[in-house]
């Protein structure tokens, strides 16, 4: 039985206090995590010491944390920082993120992400575990220094985000588990497979690497909206941001849409890339329509063999009222 948990909507919250009455509230309907990503908006750190300051239970974490934006000793050093201030509750989620984020914004280059990914989580898995740090990679090179604070117990978990097979068998070979991100069933299952093999080549039991599976999800008693709003978010991410949602929408068998999508949505023709989603792929990558449509497809999410979690998103464009009934909708028994 795979968990529910919930990535807090990074674009349309007007306050900090805004996204810790939305950890709160997701605390109370019984979710089991928040992840936060970041962005260009809000910095993940602060706010998840700030929500862990006034939550009791739900644990928290980014998903994503950009490796570029910082080193991999400041990652463990947050790591083990939020691990202390949460109490055990923090579970530290990296990703490469992607070229227009991090060289538009960071302004660093976006080079060799699988090795760069590969290395960040080697380097702050042996920080986290408290020895004096000896490392010698192709882009990091670290010696002669160990936590100046005792290391945190437990260990904070690392997961990796992952798309692609390759980055994906990374997650299986490196991490403690799995961000899956707008798949349809059939292509989790084919991801699954490298994540598999990566565990096989790293030497690992491929049960042991925990998977959580994000959705964007919105139900509401008006289920043409909902199905409009989670229809804008995903052809908003195919088409404008870079490639990685396109490829990996082509990669599950559906090429000719992805790169209509992508291509209409670069020629500035919004709703002809919002009329190239069928609503049979609408229902593939997402969960939106009715309260009660929505409670049933994602069971269907949830019975996959292979999920651990599944994590509750929303809509860019969705409002608060949006967001809390869909929390309340689709909040675990």
């Amino acid at each position: 039985m795979s968990t529910r948990e919930v990535s807090l909507p990074v674009a349309s919250q007007p306050s900090a206090d805004a996204f810790v009455a939305l950890a709160q509230r997701a605390e109370s309907l019984g979710y089991d995590r928040a992840w936060l990503p970041e962005t260009w908006g809000r910095d993940v750190v602060t706010m998840l010491a700030t929500i862990a300051a006034r939550t009791d239970e739900i644990g928290i974490g980014p998903s994503i944390m950009p490796v570029y934006s910082r080193s991999p000793a400041l990652i463990a050093q947050t790591a083990a920082t939020l691990q202390e201030v949460s109490q055990g509750r923090f579970r530290l989620g990296l990703g490469p993120s992607g070229p227009l984020v991090i060289e538009n914004w960071h302004g660093v280059p976006f080079v060799r992400p699988l090795r760069y990914t590969r290395e960040t989580i080697e380097i702050v898995t042996r920080i986290l575990s408290g020895e004096e740090v000896t490392y010698n990679g192709e882009l990091f090179d670290l010696s002669g220094f160990r936590l100046r604070c005792d290391s945190p117990e437990p260990r904070p978990r690392i997961d990796a985000a992952g798309m692609a097979p390759k980055s994906v068998e990374l997650a299986g070979r490196f991490a403690d588990g799995w961000h899956a991100l707008m798949l349809t069933p059939d292509g989790f299952r084919d991801r699954l497979d490298d994540l598999q093999r990566g565990a096989e080549l790293g030497g690992r039991d491929p049960d042991a690497v925990r998977t959580t599976l994000s959705l964007t999800c919105c139900a509401l008693d008006d289920g043409e909206r909902a199905r409009k709003l989670v229809r804008q978010h995903i052809v908003f991410y195919v088409g404008s941001m870079g490639t990685f949602y396109r490829d990996s929408l082509a990669r599950q068998g559906y090429e000719e849409t992805a790169h209509e999508i992508y291509d209409r949505w670069q020629n500035g023709d919004r709703e002809g890339a919002m009329n190239a989603m069928s609503d049979d792929l609408l229902d593939q990558l997402a969960v939106a329509g009715t309260p009660s449509a929505a409670r049933d497809r994602i069971e269907t999410f949830a019975a996959l063999d292979g999920v651990d979690a599944l994590s509750v998103s929303f809509p860019r464009a969705g409002k608060r009222d949006d967001i809390d009934a869909t929390l309340d909708t689709l909040a675990p028994e």
